[in-house]
């Protein structure tokens, strides 16, 4: 056994199968540009390569350092800085939101119709912090999600309410008053649905913190942990470590649809979207997860407690149960069997189900198929980037899950 397989208990001969996978059925046959992947267990590097082009219209091969579109691995940052807030004595989770957002006591929960013949009643209860972290509050996403049209009467209403439209400039104030004037899908707690309720989460980070959301991060998060890539905008002197973004064809072919070069992501964004608006680099994120796989703290600075952690990558879906009974919505970064959901996390309760190995781990996943997991009991951390849109295109959690869990060998 070498010296690293001793530290990490994975066979790094086993692991090289990540490397043949990935070239043989995603690079070689051109079905993404290229990707990174990072493995670490009981915190020791295990395996990280860097495969293909960043870009291929300038034929850049990717950097170790390439800058990359997170999208939705914001949710679990966004989720972590507000639950450091819940540490310092803001909130409780079954709080209402409004005791911070007063406009949130108006609410009205959708029954049916739609525009003036809408009908609509007032909820069982008031949105609380644990909803809008557990994408459980009866938001939605407007209809605003990768494919998917206008599917329900009260997307008309965000989408006529201009919430979180491109180049939206609302004050995060602004953002929460007008989310209060669309009646919800569901009763708060009664379901799950994949919605805006991550942005609300970092619009009650500057609320309650009274900082700017990003400086927040900066200082509670990025700075301390030595996060030094990860933005809401890529600065001028990175910009050649930016990745373009590809959208798989109808002929299964590559096509462009963000240039780096002109991208929105080089421009800093009026609204600083908790749900989806960072960029950054596999070894930030890396970073962020070996914080978590460390109970909150890294290199000395504590970002949470372990505790608080804990109670966050529980599943608090009702009634314990998993995503397939109370999911409503067609898209998500899961799958929804053997899948429960806690405070930023999606979590695996059952191998069985799942069909995939590791229980306990949490994770989730960006736009742009880019992946992350934490399992604690394996004392391991994984990192994927790459640039596909969308993001359910190829199953690239399951298959490197296979492969690194049939290399832990201790």
């Amino acid at each position: 056994m070498d010296a690293q397989s001793q530290w990490t208990g994975l066979d790094a001969g086993r692991l090289e199968r990540i490397t043949d996978h990935l070239e043989r059925n995603y690079i070689g046959p051109k079905k993404i540009a290229g990707c990174q992947v990072s493995v670490a267990r009981h915190g020791h590097m295990a395996y990280q390569k860097s495969f293909g082009l960043m870009d291929i219209e300038r034929n850049k091969p990717t950097r170790d350092d390439t800058i990359y579109r997170i999208y939705s691995m914001t949710k679990p940052i966004t989720s972590v800085a507000l639950m450091t807030l819940y540490e310092q004595g803001y909130f409780q989770l079954n709080d209402p939101v409004s005791r911070y957002v007063p406009s949130w006591k108006n609410h009205r929960v959708w029954v049916s119709g739609e525009g003036a013949d809408m009908v609509t009643e007032a909820p069982n209860r008031p949105i609380s912090f644990r909803d809008v972290l557990s994408h459980s509050a009866g938001l939605t996403y407007g209809g605003g999600l990768p494919g998917v049209g206008i599917q329900h009467p009260i997307d008309k209403i965000y989408r006529g309410l201009k919430i979180r439209s491109a180049g939206s400039a609302d004050t995060m104030i602004e953002f929460m008053d007008k989310l209060a004037q669309v009646p919800l899908r569901y009763h708060p707690g009664e379901a799950w649905m994949y919605s805006l309720a991550t942005d609300v989460c970092g619009a009650l980070v500057e609320i309650i913190s009274g900082k700017p959301f990003a400086r927040y991060l900066d200082e509670v998060i990025f700075g301390p942990l030595g996060m030094k890539d990860t933005a809401f905008q890529v600065a001028p002197d990175k910009q050649d470590r930016f990745a373009a973004n590809y959208q798989r064809g109808p002929d299964k072919g590559l096509k462009l649809i963000d240039d780096p070069a002109t991208s929105a992501f080089i421009a800093e964004p009026g609204f600083k979207s908790g749900g989806g608006g960072l960029t950054g680099t596999s070894a930030d994120y890396m970073r962020f997860c070996e914080m978590l796989r460390r109970g909150g703290e890294l290199d000395g600075h504590r970002i949470l407690g372990p505790r608080t952690l804990e109670v966050m990558h529980m599943n608090h879906l009702p009634g314990g149960k998993d995503l397939t009974q109370l999911a409503i919505g067609g898209f998500s970064e899961t799958a929804n069997e053997g899948v429960g959901f806690g405070l930023g996390f999606a979590s695996t309760m059952s191998q069985v189900q799942t069909g995939t190995l590791g229980t306990g781990d949490y994770y989730w996943g960006g736009a742009a198929s880019t992946i992350f997991w934490v399992d604690p009991k394996e004392d391991l951390s994984v990192v994927f980037m790459t640039q596909l849109m969308p993001s359910g295109t190829f199953n690239f959690r399951g298959q490197l899950k296979s492969i690194i869990y049939a290399s832990i060998i201790d």
